[in-house]
């Protein structure tokens, strides 16, 4: 079982002193105390150039910031009613083609999410300064409070253990550019405030494609509560979006250094466009070819593992894993061999009565996100007659959530921590273990009583 501990820090050895996003991630998460700030600063001013090359749609006089907001979620609104209405009239749906391509998209977005929140970190060290106000809640909204049941990394951690899609391996590059550039800026927001307003200002309005997956994911079956969350705090109303706006107006200078100050938001702000976006990661997934490399990072491990006494055209199993690059014909080989039937239950496969089941001798070689990937792939055009595997897409799938136990985390500290061990815990390398839970939970308290102490 994948553990809900450690899912982002286990994926490669301890980075070298180096400026590219994994390296960058990495060190941020395992020992933010090692990695030289002038080594953040040069990342993020490589990422604010690459970032130029977008034109920002704020608008000109950052006073319509609220006016602008409600619009762009106006927009959305009237861009997802025709989406639910062909959903309605029986149209399929339009991100996911099977639960394997959610679980791929769950497991390449991971990066980004394990750190959700991470770019307003430094604003905790800002209690007593009421304009930073919106943006410490906002922190706080987004570590649940101190609550594991609402903790963003938590619930997403979670629901990779769920259905074990987390990534095992280290992704592309671009798969932790957004990460990357969260958890400098979390770092570095004294020395980078005005492009973390911008960045924050993006990255808390409601996109069209968040209603999509969170509706999509329902309806294959994956809890879809950590979107359906992010729906509802970042709205325009009274959400992060709202406190967003307000930042940047109570942060504003009044002096000289005013206009620099909104070219600095507004390149802030085109942060958000780079690295791999969602409907970019949903567009990647090719499941033959998914199916096919899976095969292939198996494929050293399970070479000298199998007996000869099968031959598929004229090969052992041994040897058609012998050598890299084989995968593919090999699965042609099974089909033709009968041992796969594409487009049929695949309970009627030999292969997957192999893999599938505690009784099977192949039990346990693959994680449920390449067992997933595997019976879709058998499936294909094969739909279920059975009424119960094609659930209505409007009926949501996870009402009943476990109710917070606020008690199993409150426990206060046996000496209460000073301020800063405070706010270190506080950090995204920390926040999600219960020693950070337990800290967020006393520094909030202390926010609300006015008895923090810097």
């Amino acid at each position: 079982m994948t553990s809900l501990r450690s899912v982002a820090d286990r994926l490669i050895p301890d980075p070298a002193a180096s400026c590219d996003p994994v390296s960058i991630y990495h060190a941020l998460l395992r020992d933010p105390q090692s990695i030289d700030r002038a080594l953040l600063r040069a990342y993020l001013a490589e990422q604010l150039d690459n970032a130029g090359r977008f034109a920002d749609s704020l608008p000109d006089d950052l006073n319509d910031l609220s006016a602008w907001i409600a619009g762009n979620a106006g927009d959305v609104a009237s861009a997802y009613r025709p989406y639910l209405e062909g959903r309605h009239a029986g149209h399929g749906r339009t991100f996911f083609t099977n639960k394997a391509h959610a679980l791929y998209f769950l497991k390449h977005v991971a990066p980004t999410k394990l750190v959700d929140g991470a770019w307003l970190y430094s604003s905790v060290w800002h209690a007593d300064d009421w304009r930073y106000r919106d943006l410490i809640r906002t922190y706080l909204e987004e570590l649940g409070d101190g609550e594991p049941a609402l903790n963003h990394v938590v619930l997403y951690r979670k629901l990779l253990a769920d259905h074990d899609c987390a990534p095992t391996e280290t992704l592309g590059e671009e798969y932790y550019v957004q990460g990357a550039i969260q958890l400098a800026l979390g770092h570095m927001g004294d020395d980078f405030l005005p492009e973390l307003l911008g960045y924050n200002l993006g990255y808390e309005q409601l996109p069209l494609h968040l209603l999509i997956t969170a509706f999509e994911l329902n309806e294959l079956g994956i809890d879809p509560y950590y979107f359906t969350l992010h729906v509802t705090i970042d709205n325009a109303s009274n959400g992060h979006a709202h406190k967003a706006v307000k930042t940047v107006l109570d942060l504003l200078p009044t002096d000289e250094s005013r206009s620099d100050f909104i070219a600095r938001i507004r390149k802030g702000y085109l942060l958000n466009e780079l690295g791999v976006g969602t409907q970019a990661v949903i567009s990647s997934f090719d499941m033959e070819q998914e199916v096919v490399a899976m095969l292939e990072s198996k494929r050293s491990f399970g070479q000298h593992m199998h007996s000869d006494y099968c031959r598929l055209e004229g090969l052992t199993v041994n040897e058609w894993l012998s050598e890299p690059g084989r995968c593919r014909d090999f699965l042609a080989a099974l089909e033709n061999k009968g041992w796969i039937k594409r487009h049929q239950n695949p309970a009627n496969s030999r292969f997957w009565q192999l893999i599938d089941g505690p009784g099977a001798v192949m039990f346990g070689v693959f994680s449920g996100y390449e067992m997933q990937l595997l019976k879709d792939w058998i499936a294909g055009d094969w739909q279920s007659p059975d009424p119960a595997h094609t659930p209505n897409p409007f009926r949501a799938q996870f009402r009943n959530r476990p109710k917070a136990d606020t008690a199993k985390t409150a426990s206060r500290f046996h000496t209460p921590p000073s301020a800063a061990h405070l706010i270190d815990l506080l950090s995204p390398a920390h926040h999600s273990t219960p020693e950070g839970l337990r800290a967020t939970q006393a520094y909030a308290r202390q926010l609300a009583e006015g008895s923090l102490s810097l």
